[in-house]
């Protein structure tokens, strides 16, 4: 039987659970404004019956577990039903990394949701209160630790996109910034590094949240501006769906890099060996 996890109490896992709770809602507002699923992050086909019900479906869930995740009686639930929501959201990817697995685009988009299910479920570990019942193994502490790991091997991919995709990643760095395609490498080389840092155990605490902060910085200084410039020069329809493109990459960096948070605060500041040459 896997440990369970040590008891951890709302304070601890601040601001990432904050954070989170904040783009869980932004998330599922976006879904009820537009009655669909987030541009990029699309987990349902177009011919899929219901699916303008069910994007609404999505959005309510969405508002509802994460107004629930600001108050303490609510926590351990809403925790409960966001993890099997973002578990069949990440699996709704699947199919492309079969249908395309020399794209790494794919890798790139199934990646990021990785991330996201990362870090909820490691606030699912330490807050939902699943001791004692049947699901008390994705509540121990070898859950957190598959989730510290699954995170370090799929930001890596999202780190080779950079150089990959280099068109793009110039086009999505700041005009004012000068150098771009040093600061295109950098950025990719550096999260390559963070996911190699926790995978291996090198400081792997800075690493997770090196890539939390890079992901921040990305909200920051190029999705944040874009929702400001989402109306310039363009006409009304464009402007549309300029905006809903710029406030649906907002919130998805947002979302991710407080994932990414969530698994950065709780990797041990330092690990203990016991005299038996174990990790604890």
């Amino acid at each position: 039987m896997p440990a369970v996890g040590r008891v951890v109490s709302r304070a601890a896992q601040q601001p990432a659970l904050a954070l989170f709770a904040l783009g869980l809602v932004g998330m599922g507002l976006l879904a009820l404004v537009y009655g669909d699923f987030a541009m990029g992050w699309q987990p349902v086909a177009p011919w899929f019956p219901a699916r303008t019900l069910l994007a609404y479906g999505s959005g309510v869930l969405m508002v509802v577990c994460g107004a629930g995740l600001f108050f303490e009686k609510t926590t351990a639930w809403s925790l409960r039903i966001v993890l099997p929501y973002l578990v069949v959201w990440q699996m709704l990817k699947f199919p492309a990394l079969v249908v395309a697995p020399k794209i790494e685009g794919v890798y790139l988009g199934f990646g990021e949701l990785a991330v996201l299910l990362a870090g909820g479920w490691t606030l699912f570990a330490r807050l939902a209160k699943v001791e004692g019942t049947s699901f008390a193994w994705a509540g121990s502490e070898r859950a957190v630790r598959v989730a510290r790991y699954y995170f370090a091997v799929w930001i890596i991919p999202i780190g080779l996109s950079h150089m990959l995709y280099l068109t793009p990643t110039l086009d999505l760095i700041p005009s004012w910034l000068p150098g771009k395609v040093f600061w295109a490498y950098l950025t990719g080389i550096g999260q390559i590094a963070s996911g190699l840092g926790v995978l291996f155990g090198v400081l792997p605490r800075v690493a997770a949240f090196a890539e939390s902060v890079q992901i921040f910085l990305y909200t920051l200084l190029i999705w944040l501006p874009a929702i400001l410039m989402a109306n310039h020069n363009l006409g009304p329809s464009f402007a549309h769906a300029n905006r809903r493109l710029s406030f649906t990459a907002f919130l998805i960096s947002w979302i991710i890099a407080a994932g990414a948070w969530a698994v950065a605060q709780n990797v041990p500041r330092k690990e203990k060996m016991s005299a038996g040459g174990r990790r604890s």
